[in-house]
């Protein structure tokens, strides 16, 4: 089965943006491929999204509008199960992309959330992205989605290395 493991990061509270989005594809039970990309988000910066993220709007000059990066983006995430550790948070900053910008992809979409999962796998410990990487010794720059997809995939090839059985975990996600 093929993962397209993704993080995207917000510039401010209505999470319906993105400032940078990270992609991390699994197949065949390693990391086969990375994208990283700054977005411009077309929008403001709230103080707590610059300090946690790093990114700012002079970060993001220049950087690819959403539609302009989805074009470059949008056959690789149709080419596999979409995860995301925390997937309702990043599938919602994706379906909200796609609707405010009215890109019609497809209605609906197959996902994992590594969050679900390791509750299930691994159950009475902390599940943040950064205590499961303490957890399996994984190196994080924490709120970088590029690290942050790269973690997630890290974690899901942890959890399939030790035998679970992603298809009970995999959900469909709206996107309309």
């Amino acid at each position: 089965m093929r993962y397209i493991v993704f993080d995207v990061e917000t510039p401010n509270r209505f999470n319906n943006r993105m400032s940078a989005i990270g992609i991390s594809v699994i197949e065949d039970g390693q990391i086969v491929e990375e994208f990283y990309s700054l977005v411009d988000p077309e929008q403001p910066f709230d103080w707590f999204n610059t300090r946690l993220t790093g990114i700012s709007e002079e970060s993001v000059a220049g950087a690819p509008t959403f539609p302009r990066l989805w074009e470059q983006i949008e056959p690789l995430m149709s080419s596999g199960v979409l995860a995301a550790h925390n997937l309702s948070f990043d599938m919602g900053v994706l379906r909200r992309c796609l609707c405010d910008y009215g890109i019609d992809w497809k209605p609906y979409a197959k996902g994992l959330c590594t969050v679900i999962m390791g509750r299930s796998l691994l159950p009475g410990i902390s599940h943040r992205l950064n205590d499961m990487c303490d957890y399996y010794g994984i190196d994080l720059n924490h709120h970088q989605a590029d690290s942050d997809s790269r973690a997630c995939a890290e974690i899901l090839l942890r959890y399939l290395a030790g035998g679970a059985e992603p298809e009970k975990y995999i959900r469909t996600y709206r996107l309309r």
